[in-house]
């Protein structure tokens, strides 16, 4: 693994072997020293670490790669699975969000419409794009984008990262609730396929405005939560400094969610997260679009409707198991009065 230019506290072990790695090979140049077995053994140790590591990420560890900086963004991801994306602007209402963006493109080759959430990289475009926090208008562009999608038979393909949508005066004025709820309603009763997947952050309602759809997917170290872990911990323990208890409380790692049928099925990342190969990354989603595609082009709109249906309607089921005791039964009205 290349030495990241950002890394992660929980990283620091590895960031010290690749120092000590550098420098050993710079010895070796200045020197003309031989140090290859010393090379060789820092190289097995950090590949090590690696794996001590990366199989144990916290839930907690994994809500910080989901955010880290160099993270493919849905934008990244589109310029690498597809061809011909061709972004489309504006709700018709009030304004073009640029923190949820969408068009039409090809993926394998096919015709397909792309909503998305889309962070910035630098500042000025962290600013312009709200943070990849939609406003009410961002998720009626989406809900104008996949009924014209409906009208062409296109199917739909929805990338979420987001902390969640904007709360800011402006955006509850023009009824960014509203604008959810619409889409919740309108999106489970798309008569196209539909699949959304979970590229980083998937925060409360703000995710689940594009995310109901036949298929959810998520990247491995991705998160998909009713609340961010530093808002439970405020309201919980009012401490946002509880971020890590309230992660691991509120099961939102991708493991966790399959486990629990939330989503459909979670996409391997290389080491460290997809920053450290999203063209591996890319491949890996790539696959996974086109099987889910594939299974979902076959149905006809009545089963795309239905299988949508019963896929939501499954979450939250439980069994309730009464314990047998020896309790004895409690007396009739008229036993208790008799013994009275």
């Amino acid at each position: 693994m290349d030495k990241p230019a950002y890394s992660l506290e929980f990283e620091k072990p590895l960031r010290d072997l690749s120092t000590q790695l550098d420098q050993l090979r710079q010895q070796s140049l200045e020197n003309n020293l031989d140090l290859s077995s010393e090379i060789a053994g820092i190289t097995r140790k950090i590949e090590a670490t690696q794996r001590e590591i990366y199989t144990s990420l916290s839930p907690w560890q994994r809500v910080q790669i989901a955010r880290h900086p160099k993270r493919p963004y849905a934008l990244d991801y589109v310029g690498m699975i597809c061809t011909g994306f061709q972004e489309l602007h504006g709700d018709r209402q009030f304004n073009d969000d640029r923190a949820l963006i969408g068009g039409t493109a090809f993926f394998n080759g096919e015709a397909v419409m792309i909503i998305a959430q889309q962070k910035g990289r630098e500042t000025k475009e962290k600013i312009a794009r709200n943070f990849g926090m939609p406003q009410p208008e961002g998720y009626r562009k989406a809900l104008r984008l996949v009924k014209l999608a409906e009208r062409f038979r296109l199917p739909v393909l929805a990338f979420i990262d987001t902390p969640g949508a904007y709360p800011g005066i402006g955006s509850e004025e023009r009824h960014v609730s509203e604008a959810i709820a619409v889409n919740l309603r309108e999106m489970a009763m798309l008569e196209v396929p539909s699949i959304s997947v979970v590229v980083g952050e998937g925060g409360s309602g703000g995710a689940l405005g594009i995310g109901v759809t036949n298929r959810v997917l998520i990247f491995e170290n991705s998160y998909y939560s009713v609340i961010s872990p530093e808002g439970c911990a405020a309201i919980l323990w009012k401490d946002a400094a509880a971020a890590p208890k309230a992660a691991q409380a509120l099961k939102l790692d991708a493991g966790t969610l399959e486990k629990f049928g939330i989503v459909d099925e979670v996409i391997a990342e290389p080491y460290g997260g997809a920053h450290h190969d999203p063209e591996q990354a890319a491949k890996a989603l790539r696959y996974a679009l086109q099987k889910h595609l594939n299974d979902l082009k076959g149905l006809k709109v009545r089963q795309l409707l239905d299988d949508r249906y019963n896929r939501f309607r499954r979450m939250g089921e439980f069994e309730e198991t009464v314990a047998q005791t020896a309790t004895p039964e409690a007396p009739t009205v008229s036993e208790a009065v008799a013994s009275a």
